[in-house]
């Protein structure tokens, strides 16, 4: 006799999926976004202080990007890493 899967748990599995994905689009994106358009703004702000246009500006994109995809990189590490700190 062949055993008919728990809908319930197959729909609490399905639920869980996209939680954990939902999590890990909204955790990527504050690490492309938070220091890509901070240190732009940022840069922009100095400009306007020390009337450096755009050169600052440009430094804080450019700072920005770097910070971001340094931080997406240790994201991926994270996530290629198995539970339990095995190797």
């Amino acid at each position: 006799m062949v055993k008919e899967p728990n809908v319930n748990r197959v729909a609490k599995e399905e639920a869980d999926d996209l939680l954990v994905v939902a999590v890990v689009i909204g955790d990527t994106t504050w690490r492309m976004f938070v220091p890509s358009v901070g240190m732009t703004l940022l840069g922009v702000w100095l400009d306007s202080q020390w009337q450096t246009k755009p050169w600052l500006m440009i430094g804080g994109i450019v700072l920005g990007f770097a910070v971001a995809i340094a931080l997406v990189r240790v994201q991926l590490r994270r996530a290629q890493t198995p539970k339990g700190g095995e190797k």
